[in-house]
């Protein structure tokens, strides 16, 4: 009876044991996990969270505690933009029943620059081109010396750049934390009618034509011809803004990522960026960006052709040709990125 009850207990002491090992280890990975994606918002001033380089500060460190005098106005102005982003999520999140969680398959326009400790999101239509070729530069140890000699079809190569979702959910983590993330914006309709322009009115990007164009045609055009819908390769921005409000096209799944809004791109409501560059300051926060991981004496941003860049009076013109309702849900599905980035609402729409 003794050794009955004996053999009871000890098996009662391990069954807690268990129990409690358990416990532990789904409390920890529900930690580790909700620490992973948890939107990281605001840092003060940076603290080291690993080892740096060789004794040297990394770019990191030279944002948030600039050593160099003329990098300081810079870091008052990327403070700013980056309480503009917190702000503008802070309403958000308050007033969307939303909530989602990132996977490693959001992650993958992040590009990680292992050698500078760089993670950059890209955005087309937004000097992206131009940024993978410094990139490459950067990551290529010697390689490539001058971004404009890398062929623009070879900088979209993705072999050639690698994205954080290619690493571990630690590996991922450990860069969200310790690495400088940033990204460029563009004005959204801006960048919506640079993106029309170049998909759908040039003859040579027929796979864009063949993929979305020939579906717009056969949705949206009445009496099209045989060789629209074969070849969709006139389409007309009106029905390109179809297109984009229409609720069938949300259910065809995400957006293509050329008009696909950069909050969906790249989650900053998600992801702490500690810079935030414009494309209408392109060639000074660029060069900034390359001064903080100090190759701004050996590497430039190329200077991007002025005379074939959608303006603001070009889009206005786009727009006009549009009616009030497309253009009051155009906005709505852009507003987010209007309100992050602080871009005024345009004077050209009929909002009214």
């Amino acid at each position: 009876m003794k050794q009955t009850l004996s053999e009871l207990m000890r098996m009662s002491r391990i069954c807690r044991m268990l129990f409690a090992t358990c416990l532990g280890s789904f409390i920890l990975v529900m930690f580790y996990f909700q620490s992973m994606f948890q939107p990281v918002m605001r840092r003060n001033h940076f603290v080291v969270d690993g080892c740096c380089r060789k004794g040297s500060r990394n770019a990191l460190q030279e944002l948030y505690n600039p050593t160099q005098s003329e990098l300081s106005g810079a870091a008052v102005l990327h403070q700013t933009r980056r309480d503009q982003v917190v702000d503008a999520c802070r309403v958000y999140n308050a007033s969307s029943r939303k909530r989602r969680v990132l996977t490693p398959g959001d992650l993958k326009h992040l590009v990680v620059d292992e050698d500078h400790e760089l993670i950059y999101c890209y955005v087309p239509k937004v000097a992206c081109t131009n940024w993978k070729r410094v990139m490459m530069v950067l990551t290529g140890r010697g390689k490539y010396s001058d971004p404009m000699e890398i062929p623009s079809n070879e900088a979209h190569v993705p072999s050639n750049l690698k994205t954080l979702n290619q690493y571990s959910i630690a590996e991922i983590n450990h860069r969200l934390k310790n690495y400088l993330k940033f990204l460029f914006v563009r004005e959204p309709f801006e960048r919506l009618v640079s993106a029309y322009r170049n998909k759908f009115t040039l003859k040579y990007n027929s796979s864009f034509h063949k993929r979305f164009g020939t579906r717009i045609v056969r949705r949206y055009r009445k009496n099209a011809t045989q060789d629209a819908l074969l070849n969709g390769a006139d389409v007309k921005f009106k029905e390109f803004a179809e297109y984009l409000v229409d609720p069938a096209t949300q259910r065809d799944g995400p957006l293509n990522e050329h008009w696909q809004t950069v909050y969906q791109l790249c989650h900053p409501c998600h992801i702490h960026y500690d810079l935030v560059g414009k494309y209408e300051t392109l060639e000074e926060d660029a060069n900034y960006v390359l001064r903080l991981v100090g190759a701004g004496d050996s590497l430039h941003f190329p200077s991007y052709a002025k005379s074939t860049r959608t303006t603001d009076a070009m889009t206005a013109q786009f727009f006009s040709n549009i009616s009030t309702q497309q253009q009051i849900q155009l906005y709505q599905l852009y507003k987010l990125d209007f309100l992050m980035f602080n871009y005024s609402t345009p004077s050209y729409l009929r909002l009214d």
